[in-house]
């Protein structure tokens, strides 16, 4: 293990006021996207989609990594450059989800736990000879009528903390991402206090297993009632939840905090990390930053549709967002900076 080469890159993916782009979404869940908007749910049309992503002008102003599903990083651009190579080349540090997703947990209905430590050593060197520096493996926690078990959260913070010692023998920064779900009725102080179990329980086995807190990346929910909760939470409120379990939970040591869109709008979630920022940004010990996949990506997929005469006015879109997100990190993002997009909405309208 590299200490300072992994704390380098750590700190690399948080630095400038930059975030992450998540685009790690499984074939399946990218056809179903597709699908909804009359794309074809073909390799060939993945590919071109992930093309236009990475190659969109400015991206790296923005964006410090991209998280890849295995197929994109053994995809090609139309000049046949691996797309992983053109991230590189764009000063964007490419990243590879590993899990091999979430499974029903034996003898715990109703709860999952993440799979994919079998062959995982082979599989993250050969990801880091083609490139990558960074990896990702996702829990899920989902609140309900009596869970999440201990047996649940216990499960999952063993994978991950398994999963991260593996990254850092292998050389490569381990996205850690224990996501308490958004779906139910659950209320804001529930989801703050299960997320703050969660995030203990994870510490504990990173400890145990070794894993270097300088050389991590946590990638958790924001505190957020149920969707179907009838109290919905004001951004302020969100904002100071998110961060008094933050700061409960998570070592000084590491460098940065991302969090996940889990499902939230575009606006709500620049606009619930601007808040955090606005008001805790100069005391806390961590950056807070994003790693987002729908909430930058699905504007500009449903500008783009498939199709070539749409892709100018969709990476438009992409940027934009990432640039709300960026300004969202400084404390700077405001509602009024939607109003900028609305020409390239009606480039493909």
């Amino acid at each position: 293990m590299n200490v300072p080469t992994l704390a380098a890159i750590a700190g690399k993916l948080v630095a400038d006021d930059k975030g992450l782009l998540a685009m790690d979404e499984s074939n399946p869940t990218c056809n179903k996207r597709f699908a909804k908007l009359g794309i074809p749910q073909t390799e060939e049309a993945r590919r071109s989609y992930r093309e236009w992503i990475v190659t969109t002008p400015g991206l790296a102003d923005s964006i410090s990594g991209v998280i890849l599903y295995d197929e994109t990083t053994r995809q090609k651009r139309g000049d046949a450059t691996p797309l992983i190579d053109a991230i590189a080349d764009a000063g964007i540090i490419p990243g590879i989800k590993v899990d091999t997703g979430a499974k029903d947990l034996a003898g715990h209905s109703g709860e999952k736990v993440t799979e994919g430590l079998d062959g995982l050593r082979d599989r993250l060197q050969e990801y880091f000879q083609m490139g990558a520096r960074f990896a990702k493996w996702r829990a899920v926690i989902t609140l309900g009528n009596g869970i999440p078990s201990r047996g649940c959260i216990e499960a999952n913070a063993h994978a991950l903390a398994r999963y991260a010692s593996l990254c850092q023998e292998a050389g490569l920064v381990p996205i850690v991402e224990p996501e308490v779900l958004m779906e139910g009725t659950h209320t804001l102080k529930l989801c703050c206090e299960v997320t703050e179990e969660v995030l203990t329980t994870v510490f504990d086995h990173l400890y145990t297993q070794r894993v270097m807190p300088e050389g991590l990346i946590l990638k958790p929910n924001m505190i957020l009632p149920g969707l179907a909760c009838p109290v919905q939470a004001g951004i302020d409120e969100v904002a100071d939840a998110t961060v008094r379990c933050l700061l409960r939970a998570v070592p000084a040591a590491v460098p940065g905090i991302v969090f996940l869109s889990g499902g939230q709008s575009a606006e709500l979630a620049s606009s619930r990390l601007n808040a955090m920022n606005v008001r805790f940004k100069s005391s806390l010990p961590w950056a807070l930053s994003f790693s987002f996949a729908r909430a930058i990506q699905q504007p500009a997929l449903e500008l783009w549709q498939g199709k070539e005469s749409h892709v100018t006015a969709a990476q438009h879109a992409l940027a934009h967002r990432a640039l709300c997100n960026r300004a969202a990190r400084r404390g700077e993002y405001d509602a009024t900076m939607e109003k900028a997009d609305t020409a390239s909405k009606s480039v493909a309208g």
